[in-house]
């Protein structure tokens, strides 16, 4: 008798996941090209871990992984919102549940046994990252098209403001990276799942 194997992580998830990853490392590689030519704090990023060569080929790196990111994420979006799934995996989220499951988690504690199910960490850094990257793309809309977009500029604070916010929300991004790289390397199935579905 076959046993039904459950999928964890459905094909169109796995798929904008890939491709939102592949986005990203381009975006944020080619964008610490471009912020060295740049620069407005006190350090340059390596640039053997920059993409582009020169600020014009950084810049038509980062153009081009931009739409991918915006038509991927924006179908990301749209597909876990019609399709109740995001009201389902991230919802209700508390203070209370975040904490308890923090603790959980710095003990060694924490339960892996469901990988459908996103415990309150979880919940918050994936809306953290899903706000985040709203805020990156509209951020980025003022840098690129300034003049088009005076009524954003203005709410950014202007066009250095907008620099200052794209720049601390890739730091955001890059920080989420590392502590989910982190994560699934202590638990290798969540891996395997987004690789395979289940």
């Amino acid at each position: 008798m076959n046993s039904i194997r459950i999928i964890t992580h459905p094909l169109w998830l796995r798929l904008t996941h890939w491709l939102n990853a592949i986005a990203v490392v381009l975006l944020v590689m080619s964008g610490w090209r471009i912020y060295n030519a740049t620069r407005f704090l006190d350090f340059a990023i390596p640039r053997d871990i920059t993409l582009g060569g020169w600020l014009g080929g950084a810049l038509q790196w980062h153009f081009a992984a931009m739409w991918l990111l915006v038509a991927n994420g924006v179908l990301y979006l749209l597909i876990n919102l019609f399709s109740g799934r995001l009201r389902r995996r991230f919802f209700p989220l508390s203070p209370r549940q975040v904490l308890r499951d923090l603790a959980a988690a710095l003990k060694g504690k924490l339960a892996h046994d469901d990988l459908s199910h996103y415990n309150g960490v979880q919940r918050l850094a994936y809306l953290f990252v899903m706000l985040d990257s709203v805020l990156l793309v509209l951020s980025g809309l003022v840098l690129w098209k300034s003049v088009q977009f005076p009524l954003l500029r203005e709410l950014m604070g202007g066009y250095e403001a907008a620099r200052r916010v794209h720049f601390f929300a890739m730091a955001g991004l890059c920080a989420f990276i590392v502590v989910h790289v982190v994560m699934v390397a202590l638990v290798p199935r969540t891996l395997l799942a987004m690789l395979r579905g289940r």
